[in-house]
């Protein structure tokens, strides 16, 4: 069997592949966990693998850095260590990816459906991937092209500083500089919480006076958990004035970073779109302003434009490329 792992701060999904008589890989058991119910991962695994369980090969995709195939997770207080998990097993095939080194593999191996073109005027070519994702917090990763198959490598990318490129982006990272003790990485704008935080930014500045229906952003209740998800709707549903720039300029910022992480690492193959904020906001990302954003690099805005920007549609995208590590 195949055990395969997306392992979140939040969520924690584990499941068993099982190849069929086409060699094609078929989920036997999946299981979600809430990770903060468990101490360590091992107390989760114990839960999930039962003792008459052969696991032959085992990879997990970490939100984390991955150092000698150790990782310390960044929101849980859980070690993960493939040399113990080696024992564990008792089996040599077991890897440690960062979630987006899963993520990028994911997308390799994702169905035709599972994807969907926003430029229209893509021309599909061999050559290294930039992927990205925005959720909980902004992932970065590259698939690097030998000239015959794609290797992903993990970035943290996500966490370098953010660029303004307009005047109103001047004010916002002027703004965010006093909230965020002077760096301002990418992340605090295109994360889930960024939404928050352009909120903040446009109704603090005289952009238009804030929502009724946006908690405030010292509030407390349960309702305010779920800030970030009104503005986005509401912002999506083109109801308020402050919700709706943050929509637009959400977008800006995410097209106008998926294009820096072209040019990094010279994209010829295009790049790929994950994460959970993506498919919520599909039809923002199939504006003007997104294609845009995205090829305003001055003199490299010929090569941008005929990238293909793929955006996935599937959550399971990091456990489909843990699956796939030694699959293929």
């Amino acid at each position: 069997m195949i055990l395969a792992g997306d392992i979140g701060g939040t969520k924690t999904v584990l499941a068993l592949y099982s190849k069929n008589e086409l060699g094609k890989l078929q989920c036997e058991l999946e299981q979600t966990f809430a990770s903060a119910d468990y101490p360590q991962f091992n107390d989760l695994l114990s839960v999930f693998i039962k003792p008459n369980m052969t696991i032959d090969s085992a990879c997990f995709g970490i939100a984390g850095p991955i150092v000698d195939q150790r990782c310390q997770t960044t929101n849980l207080p859980w070690i993960i260590d493939a040399q113990e998990l080696v024992q564990k097993f008792g089996t040599s095939k077991v890897k440690l990816l960062n979630d987006l080194e899963a993520m990028a593999i994911g997308m390799l191996n994702s169905c035709a459906e599972d994807l969907i073109e926003l430029n229209p005027h893509a021309k599909n070519k061999n050559g290294n991937i930039a992927v990205i994702a925005a959720g909980t917090g902004l992932g970065e990763a590259i698939l690097y092209w030998d000239g015959k198959q794609h290797h992903p490598i993990a970035t943290e990318g996500g966490h370098s500083d953010f660029a303004a490129q307009t005047k109103q982006q001047d004010l916002l990272l002027n703004y965010l500089r006093k909230r965020f003790n002077n760096h301002v990485s990418w992340e605090r704008v295109l994360s889930g919480n960024g939404f928050g935080y352009l909120y903040d930014f446009l109704v603090d500045t005289g952009f238009a006076p804030a929502c009724p229906a946006v908690p405030a952003k010292n509030e407390t209740s349960s309702y305010a958990g779920d800030r970030n998800a009104i503005i986005s709707r509401l912002g999506l549903k083109q109801e308020d004035p402050v919700c709706i720039e943050v929509m637009r300029l959400f977008v800006e910022l995410y097209a106008a970073e998926a294009g820096n992480l072209a040019l990094k690492c010279l994209a010829t193959g295009g790049v790929f779109i994950g994460g959970g904020i993506g498919p919520k906001i599909l039809p923002a990302l199939r504006s003007e302003n997104f294609i845009r954003a995205f090829t305003a690099k001055g003199r490299f805005e010929s090569l941008l434009s005929g990238l293909s920007i793929k955006l996935s549609l599937n959550p399971n995208t990091p456990l489909i490329g843990a699956a796939n590590y030694f699959a293929n």
